[in-house]
């Protein structure tokens, strides 16, 4: 089945309205009827600034990068980025058609 596929990329400290950005994403996604979605949780990243951000032992809660992604049909994933908009919450995201299905027998 062809798909949208649409990944986030925030940090794990980032928050907008009160929230953390990731699960801002969650949240809103769900309420919009997006079936599923998935926060991960980087051990390293740089972004556009150069800056490296990576855990070290003595951080409990850092600026790691988390990437969020929904695959969804086409029309979902644009109304999500509406939303985005609508919220003023500027976010660098990828976009692409991919191929989705369910492994193993009925």
């Amino acid at each position: 089945m062809e798909r949208t596929c649409i990944r986030f990329y925030t940090t794990e400290s980032q928050r907008h309205d009160g929230w953390l950005v990731h699960e801002w994403l969650l949240e809103r996604a769900k309420a919009i009827g997006v079936p599923g979605g998935t926060a991960l949780r980087a051990i390293a990243g740089y972004g556009r600034h150069g800056k490296l951000h990576e855990e070290t032992f003595f951080e409990l809660a850092g600026d790691v990068p988390v990437e969020v992604e929904f695959i969804t049909d086409a029309p979902l994933a644009e109304k999500l980025l509406e939303l985005l908009a609508s919220a003023n919450l500027r976010l660098f995201y990828i976009r692409m058609q991919v191929d989705s299905g369910v492994s193993g027998g009925a």
